[in-house]
């Protein structure tokens, strides 16, 4: 009997090999000065270290990341929906307070009487005045660590 033939087809080339881009990405790194700028870094040892850690240990520093990390803990729980009408009704009431054709002269004992009366007026204002009862909430609680606040878990930080 014949014996069998051990045939391994080899695969089409569909593009590059990894040594191709590999060379293609150094290329490219040492294009933009990419490769100049991480040796120079290494070159540097420790000093561009130690100038970004003294520079974040300051207590502006550490209150402004902490800050950062505050509203990106709060972002992070607003739907972007929501969110985009957050945005785009801030843009329109700044754009109502800037108009320059308003009506300046008070309303009087009769408007204001009206004003009492529009279903339409107090429909608008009542998510407003609920808003203020509820930030009013928040400002008066005591909050020790944010994270814990917002975890509800014990922190150390």
């Amino acid at each position: 009997m014949a014996k069998a033939i051990e045939y391994q087809v080899e695969p089409p080339k569909i593009g590059p090999t990894a040594e191709e881009e590999l060379q293609r990405l150094l290329q490219t790194l040492h294009e933009h000065g990419v490769l100049r700028l991480a040796n120079d870094l290494v070159a540097s040892n420790n000093e561009w270290m130690q100038v970004i850690v003294s520079g974040l240990s300051r207590k502006g520093s550490l209150n402004t990341i902490q800050n950062i990390s505050v509203l990106l803990l709060a972002l992070s729980t607003i739907p972007p929906e929501r969110m985009y009408k957050l945005a785009f009704g801030l843009r329109d009431f700044m754009a109502e307070l800037s108009r320059e054709e308003q009506e300046q002269s008070a309303p009087g004992a009769r408007g204001a009487w009206k004003m009492l009366h529009d279903d339409e007026l107090w429909h608008s204002l009542t998510p407003l005045l609920n808003g203020l009862k509820a930030f009013s909430r928040r400002m008066e609680e005591e909050v020790d660590k944010p994270i814990s606040s917002f975890s509800g878990k014990p922190s150390d930080a």
